[in-house]
């Protein structure tokens, strides 16, 4: 996660469109290659003023008060957007997340008759059928891509010429799990004649292969995914135009919903119970809070927080999962800065002790910017506390703050190592670097505003150390080592294996390996019948397709309202 935090930075802002727009572009993230180093050595306790402290110089927030109000005219366009939607779903053509009873039936028609109706000798059709079926939970055998095979065991060469069918057997290898060889010779296979293939045709097919080779669609970010798709059908002589026009609509009224979000994200006050106030005033909204100018050493990005979690989910239902979530990211953005680069360990162990206990009496000790930081978090948790209460949820907050507590207690044995000069195993790294990585973490509080869906076994499920998060957690870490592990920072994974004479390249492809085992990890824990509900684990999915895209630093299509 340090590096994602990272790669927070100034984002392309397209100013002729007051849209969501530039919150959708704003995942076009580039790694920052700055590097966060800690002060090195301690100054006497008596002379704080003396301490030397490093800091990346971040850029203030580019967004300053777009978000915070929507005007009359703004509400208007929506209600309207609305109407339309209404009126263009009696033709009974709508986005996914409106049909799904529809689509789960159908979806439950193909996997019953798939094995026996599917035509044999229709590569598209196979591949497609297994990445929709695999990718709705559904477990199909691999064997079926067998009869794809020549009598040497090779795929055969007449495919390549089917170039629908090399790219829809291209995206379903990645839904393989373990032990599927076959998919693993497809991937290599489809891959290499699509690279070939993809300079000698005209688009729009052209520009699928080039965007499927870059980021295939399982590992994309749904809503992305769906607004460059849009692109591709509108090219399709054939497009339905009903469809289109609905899918457009209802794509720019789901921007509008997010802006209003972030209106409300940060202008909302919130009060606070606690009787200790003294450095900020009782009713603030997020602006209020000021950290650009009381923590200046941090990044103050809420806005760009917020690219991320409404990749994690955008549907409209879930609007108060994404108001908790982006506070909760952004202040970990916060404190990610002050135990990685400007605490100091001698500051950083009170501040730890202070978020475990969760105790505002605790606080008065420590450095005023901590005080600050401490009353933030605190305050944040408390405010969406008070709004699960009016729903009888309130209990959910015990696990989110147990799960910040263990995010908090990593940070610090990172520190530990850094200051202490201790260089741990790669197992006693890798037990830390998991937890600090900040997927566990976010995933169990992603739950927290999603309904009736969660429940207490859910909750106790995400501290059981599932398969899923740690796979996340495995493939967060080692892309964010592989791509920041020069800062000069605490050793990363990266470092420890070369101490054992393994040169980087080695190292690297170890790491990639490791990663797409991961992988195969998170697409068998979402076959069904699954542990807890197929929404639940989609958040787990959608944190790590974010990451994957941040961390090929692949540049992503600019989400233009139509």
């Amino acid at each position: 996660m340090k590096a994602f935090y990272i790669a927070l930075k100034k984002f392309t802002k397209n100013k002729s469109h007051h849209t969501i727009q530039n919150l959708d572009s704003s995942l076009n993230l580039k790694i920052n290659k700055k590097c966060l180093s800690k002060s090195q050595g301690l100054h006497p306790k008596n002379a704080k003023s003396e301490v030397v402290r490093q800091t990346a110089n971040y850029h203030p927030s580019i967004w300053g008060d777009r978000f915070i109000s929507n005007t009359s005219k703004d509400k208007d366009i929506h209600f309207r957007k609305v109407r339309e939607v209404e009126h263009l779903k009696d033709e009974r053509l709508d986005v996914a997340y409106h049909f799904e009873r529809e689509i789960q039936e159908a979806l439950e028609h193909i996997y019953m008759t798939f094995n026996n109706k599917i035509d044999v000798d229709d590569l598209y059709k196979v591949s497609l059928s297994f990445r929709l079926l695999c990718q709705e939970g559904f477990k199909v055998s691999c064997d079926v891509f067998k009869k794809f095979k020549d009598e040497d065991g090779q795929f055969k060469e007449s495919l390549t010429s089917n170039v629908e069918g090399m790219l829809a057997f291209y995206e379903a290898t990645h839904l393989r799990m373990h032990g599927e060889d076959i998919l693993d010779e497809a991937l290599e296979f489809t891959t290499t004649h699509l690279k070939s293939t993809a300079s000698l045709i005209g688009n729009p097919l052209a520009a699928k292969i080039t965007c499927a080779l870059k980021q295939s669609l399982h590992k994309g970010i749904p809503r992305l995914e769906a607004r460059r798709y849009i692109s591709f059908y509108e090219q399709n002589a054939s497009h339905n135009k009903v469809l289109l026009k609905l899918s457009i609509l209802y794509f720019n009224l789901v921007q509008s919903l997010h802006e209003e979000e972030l209106s409300y994200i940060t202008s909302i006050k919130f009060q606070s119970t606690s009787k200790q106030l003294k450095i900020q005033p009782k009713h603030r909204c997020w602006k209020d809070l000021d950290f650009a100018t009381k923590l200046p050493f941090a990044r103050d990005r809420i806005v760009e927080c917020y690219f991320w979690i409404v990749s994690v989910y955008f549907e409209p239902q879930y609007s108060l999962a994404r108001k908790i979530l982006t506070k909760v990211i952004s202040m970990t953005s916060i404190l990610d800065d002050i135990y990685d680069a400007y605490g100091t360990l001698e500051e950083l162990k009170p501040f730890t002790e202070a978020i475990e206990r969760w105790d505002i009496s605790c606080i008065d000790q420590l450095p005023e910017y901590m005080q600050i930081c401490c009353h933030a978090l605190f305050d944040v948790f408390e405010a969406f506390e008070n709004e699960l209460a009016k729903k009888e949820r309130s209990y959910y907050v015990s696990y989110a703050k147990d799960a910040m507590k263990r995010l908090v207690r990593a940070y610090f044995d990172e520190a530990k190592w850094f200051y202490q000069n201790n260089i741990p195993t790669t197992e006693e790294y890798m037990h830390v670097a998991l937890k600090s990585s900040g997927l566990p973490m976010l995933t169990t509080i992603s739950f927290i505003g999603m309904g009736d869906i969660v429940t207490k076994e859910a909750f106790d499920w995400t501290f059981s150390n599932p398969k899923i998060i740690t796979a996340s957690s495995v493939i967060g870490r080692l892309m964010d080592d592989m791509k920041s592990h020069k800062r000069g920072h605490a050793p990363s994974a990266v470092e420890y294996m070369k101490q054992h004479g393994v040169s980087e390249q080695v190292v690297h492809d170890e790491f990639n390996r490791q990663v797409a085992n991961a992988w195969e990890g998170i697409n068998e824990e979402c076959i069904r019948p699954t542990v807890v509900p197929m929404p639940l684990l989609m958040c787990c999915l959608n944190l790590t397709r974010v990451l994957d895209i941040i961390y090929k630093g692949i540049t992503t299509l600019t989400l233009e309202k139509r």
